[in-house]
């Protein structure tokens, strides 16, 4: 049997107590990175040399993560699993065990019913939270499941963000889970790092001012930040697109780009960059192979992210987004690698197992504590038994994700808390040898690689400083980060209007035909059509032709 931490010794005699006491559903409720597969593998070995099953069927969230069960399910169990990741395949019976992504058990209820009804089953759902009882994939599980002889719930995030109950589990009327104690096991993020299961983490509240030009001369500013923005003007007050347009969060997603479209290096993304970066080069001499991630809310702001990357550092980094070919080859690459950097949109997140990842620059499309701590849980998991690293999360200065942070930290004790000094030695790749950190060769022979950081120039005296130094380190001034977008730049994101939510995509094509179209309806002579300009605003255009285009 593999070796158990203590939790995970004590989950599984729990579990099989409540299983044997002929109940069906026992819930494991352990922080993301405490090792809920490994406990969830060494119950079915117990299942199995007992005789109490004679299948498996795991259901997780996404392939990479199947890909995971099926090694770490071999390793303990010496079984074999049929990997099932889409709709159309069969999961034949080679004797076998199986493991399946969610989406693609919703094609295969009959074939998953047969096996429960002849087989003796347990069903493990990995990332419980998918399963709505509402939705197809909580349907398919209650349909396909229900006469399995056991269920293994594990999860890390037991409240769905959209408040729906998951199949199989009872809740109370504040959304919490409500499943009796005996059948359950809780191992919070803060036990997992005063016993060791997970490293420490803190969060860098990246503030930042953005001085938008209301003007094209640059004559009226207006600034925003976390704390909100200064007063629009009087003859603006009332534009509520504009109001919306203003929200820092929605201009800390905005690209800041040159006239060439290069992604501009002094701005408040490639400040945040920079922090990252350093804090990397601190971990790197406790970890040298340890690596950052980058979560992108689009594709967009994924391919800008990486831009600045690889001209802060000189190294492209991996970029993985459902655009890209074979995105699970490229994970697993860049798990296996020695790369710093590897930017993401919604691949790398619940279950995805990189445990060289101590830096998080988060920059979600979804707001949600769920997909907070999901993430966060990507960059917490031990790298091995003597990891004595911490994580880090570079997140903007945002009143959700401040909230969803200060609920992480409320888990903590203060000696996990406590800020890590910075280290004044680092070890060597190659020989694991400690050596000053100022040191360029090491005695074996290794050249230690620099990172090239961008310095800052004070206004004041012009001396050079760190990226990140929040005053001068010659003559005290202190800095104040103000990143100035245009407020064309600020709307680089798509367009409100007049009650329509419009796409960048749509409203640059609108911009490009706006002209065109106008002059043609205007030389038409056509009465209605003229009307229609009065209330159809120039940037809906490009919607208007791509329903068109479509019919």
């Amino acid at each position: 049997m593999a070796s158990l931490r203590p939790w995970q010794a004590s989950c599984v005699q729990k579990s099989l107590d409540w299983y044997a006491n002929g109940n069906k559903h026992f819930l494991v409720n352990a922080a993301p990175g405490a090792g809920k597969t490994i406990a969830a593998c060494v119950i079915a070995e117990k299942l199995f040399a007992v005789g109490l099953i004679d299948a498996v069927i795991v259901i997780a969230p996404r392939k990479a993560v199947v890909d995971q069960w099926v090694s770490e399910f071999k390793v303990i169990t010496g079984r074999s699993m049929l990997k099932i990741t889409a709709a159309d395949q069969e999961p034949e019976d080679y004797g076998t065990d199986y493991a399946a992504t969610w989406s693609a058990i919703q094609g295969l209820l009959p074939a998953f019913k047969v096996i429960c009804d002849r087989k003796k089953t347990l069903v493990i759902c990995d990332e419980h939270h998918h399963a709505a009882i509402e939705a197809a994939w909580g349907r398919g599980a209650s349909g396909a499941f229900n006469s399995a002889d056991f269920v293994l719930v594990l999860t890390g995030t037991p409240i769905r963000s959209d408040g729906k109950d998951s199949v199989w589990l009872a809740f109370n009327e504040r959304g919490e889970i409500d499943h009796p104690q005996e059948g359950t096991y809780t191992i919070s993020y803060g036990e997992a790092v005063d016993f060791g299961y997970c490293r420490p983490i803190t969060f860098h509240r990246h503030e930042g001012h953005f001085a938008v030009s209301l003007g094209d001369d640059g004559a009226e500013d207006v600034t925003v930040s976390s704390k909100g923005q200064s007063e629009l003007p009087g003859n603006l007050k009332d534009l509520k697109s504009l109001k919306k347009a203003l929200d820092f969060y929605r201009l800390v997603c905005t690209p800041a780009v040159d006239p060439s479209g290069r992604a501009q290096i002094k701005s408040y993304h490639g400040s945040m960059i920079q922090w990252g970066s350093e804090k990397l080069d601190d971990i790197i001499c406790e970890m040298p192979h340890a690596g950052g991630l980058v979560i992108a809310p689009n594709i967009k702001f994924a391919e800008y992210m990486a831009d600045l990357i690889e001209q802060i550092e000189g190294e492209k980094p991996n970029i993985v987004h459902t655009d890209v070919p074979n995105p699970e080859a490229r994970i697993e690459a860049f798990r296996k690698s020695k790369k710093r950097w590897i930017v993401s949109v919604g691949m790398i997140s619940e279950g995805v197992d990189i445990p060289r990842l101590r830096i998080l620059v988060y920059l979600p499309n979804a707001q949600t504590e769920l997909t907070f701590r999901q993430a966060m849980g990507r960059v917490v998991r031990n790298a091995h038994e003597k990891d004595t690293t911490r994580a880090y999360v570079v997140m903007p200065t945002h009143p959700k994700f401040e909230k969803f942070a200060i609920n992480v930290e409320d888990e903590m004790s203060v000696t996990a808390k406590a800020p890590k000094p910075k280290p004044t030695t680092k070890i060597c790749p190659v020989c694991a040898m400690e050596c000053e950190r100022s040191a360029e060769i090491c005695n074996c022979g290794h050249q230690f690689s620099k990172t090239t950081g961008v310095q800052k120039s004070c206004p004041a005296c012009e001396g050079l400083n760190s990226p990140t130094a929040k005053s001068c380190m010659h003559c005290g001034e202190r800095f104040q980060d103000a990143f100035c977008v245009t407020l064309k730049q600020a709307l680089r994101v798509g367009a409100i209007t007049r009650g329509l939510e419009l796409s960048e995509d749509e409203v640059k094509e609108a911009e490009r035909i706006a002209r065109d179209v106008r002059g043609a309806i205007l030389a038409s002579g056509d009465q209605l059509l003229i009307n229609m300009l009065q209330v159809l605003p120039k940037e809906s255009f490009g919607r208007v032709k791509t329903i068109i285009e479509n019919i």
